[in-house]
């Protein structure tokens, strides 16, 4: 497997931190509809001698989701993406099926191990949730079923793996985070581990997966290595992240003080031959970082990044 990670921001310093600790995989953000970003993004990813490895977030997907009449536009958009990550040779690209919003918390500068800052999601205070990535964050106030979003995907899987198959991009869908059945008046249905195999069901494409994202499947309360042992082959990107609680009520932390047991997380990938890119994800604000991005700070995944290394070579 490969150690991979996000970089906000995409700069020399933090591209040259993230290489000096081993990183070898740079996931980007979807900039929009102006290509050469992504292009330029890339060179400079390069350049530091890593790859980029997928693509995610601010994904032109809202519509398809909903099944409204703009969905279309939408579906082109992506296929203009999808055909450039081919020439591009970025081999993965991770999306979500929540309706509406993108990962929600009720607390970002919630305080943990020594003063430092995460966030955290109670469901009772859901009300005052904060979206975490409020580019994706939709004006459309439908409501939609959990039937209408099942036929939403399917539609959507039937129209893209061809295109992503052409192209030699695997899809990866994300959990829904957090994965209640419903959440702000729109169902959720990519929220439990039968609802993946679900989803995997619906076609036998290699080039259609999952993003495996540690922290989503320990809210949802399930047995983390027995869960990757499931999914096992169609793992395309995994998201390594631990949490301490449940969908209804959870504190996000440092990798290492979790409730998972991320050494058998790791075994799991091992004997499952899981091979792509695995990034740490949403790590604590350390000291003069309180500022920053909530989840997205570059002290925390330094430290990330020793952990998860060290689990890679303890698990070789």
């Amino acid at each position: 497997m490969r150690l991979a990670t996000v970089l906000t921001p995409l700069d020399h310093t933090n591209l040259t931190l993230a290489a000096q600790c081993g990183v070898t995989d740079v996931t980007l953000r979807y900039p929009g509809s102006d290509l050469s970003l992504l292009v330029e993004h890339k060179q400079h990813v390069e350049a530091a001698g890593m790859h980029v490895c997928a693509i995610e977030g601010y994904l032109p997907i809202e519509n398809i989701k909903l099944g409204n009449d703009n969905r279309d536009e939408d579906l082109a958009e992506l296929t203009t993406l999808i055909e450039f990550m081919g020439k591009a040779k970025i081999p993965v690209l991770c999306y979500n099926f929540m309706a509406g919003t993108d990962w929600v918390r009720t607390d970002i500068a919630a305080p943990t191990r020594g003063g430092a800052l995460t966030t955290r999601f109670n469901l009772q205070a859901a009300k005052q949730a904060v979206s975490l990535n409020l580019k994706e964050d939709s004006s459309d106030t439908k409501s939609i079923t959990t039937d209408e979003l099942w036929k939403n995907l399917e539609e959507f899987l039937n129209q893209i793996i061809p295109i992503a198959e052409a192209n030699n991009v695997a899809l990866a869908m994300h959990p829904d985070d957090p994965p209640l059945a419903e959440f702000q008046g729109r169902a959720r249905i990519m929220n439990s581990v039968e609802n993946f195999e679900r989803l995997l069901e619906m076609n036998s494409s290699a080039a259609h997966g999952i993003c495996f994202c540690q922290g989503t499947f320990a809210e949802m309360g399930v047995d983390i290595p027995n869960a990757i042992r499931r999914l096992g082959s169609r793992i395309k990107y995994v998201h390594f992240r631990d949490i301490v609680g449940s969908k209804e009520e959870f504190t996000e932390t440092f990798h290492d003080a979790g409730q998972t047991d991320m050494a058998a997380a790791m075994r799991a990938y091992r004997e499952v031959n899981f091979t792509g890119p695995l990034r740490p994800d949403h790590v604590p604000q350390l000291i003069r970082e309180e500022g920053g991005e909530p989840g997205y700070t570059m002290l925390g995944r330094l430290f990330a990044y020793g952990y998860i290394r060290g689990l890679m070579h303890a698990t070789e």
